[in-house]
C-alpha cells in the first residue's frame, strides 16, 4: 500500500509563491512519475502537472508558465512550485501515483490565495 502525503499549503496573497511537497512513504516501489491534480470550488478535479523519475515535467495549460513541478531531493518526492498565484488557483491540491495498474492519491491540502 503507498502513502502520499501533501504539505505546504495554507494561505498567501495574489501574486505571492508557494511550494507543496508530496511524499511517497518509506519502502514504497520505486515510483516512474508523480501527479498533482486539484479540485477547485464548483469545479472537477483537474490535473495540473506530472514530473516523471527522469525529471520530465508536462503542464496543463493553466499552470504552464507560472508552476514548476521538480523531483525532490528525497526518493519518491516531489515539489510543486507554484507562482503568480491568483485567486482562482485557491483549492485543495492533491498528490498522485498512478503505477501497476493502481491508482493513489493523498488526502489532499488545501491553497487558498486571497488579500
Amino acid at each position: 500500500q503507498v502513502q502520499l502525503v501533501e504539505s505546504g499549503g495554507g494561505l498567501v496573497r495574489p501574486g505571492e509563491s508557494m511550494k507543496l511537497t508530496c511524499a511517497a512513504s518509506k519502502n514504497t516501489f520505486r515510483i516512474n512519475a508523480m501527479s498533482w491534480y486539484r479540485h477547485l470550488p464548483n469545479k472537477q478535479r483537474e490535473w495540473v502537472a506530472t514530473i516523471t523519475r527522469l525529471g520530465k515535467p508536462t503542464y496543463a495549460d493553466s499552470v504552464k508558465g507560472r508552476f514548476t513541478i521538480t523531483p525532490g531531493t528525497a526518493a519518491n518526492t516531489a515539489w510543486l512550485l507554484m507562482g503568480s498565484l491568483t485567486p482562482e488557483d485557491s483549492g485543495t491540491y492533491y498528490c498522485n501515483v498512478a503505477q501497476y495498474a493502481e491508482n493513489y492519491w493523498g488526502r489532499g491540502i488545501q491553497v487558498t490565495v486571497s488579500s
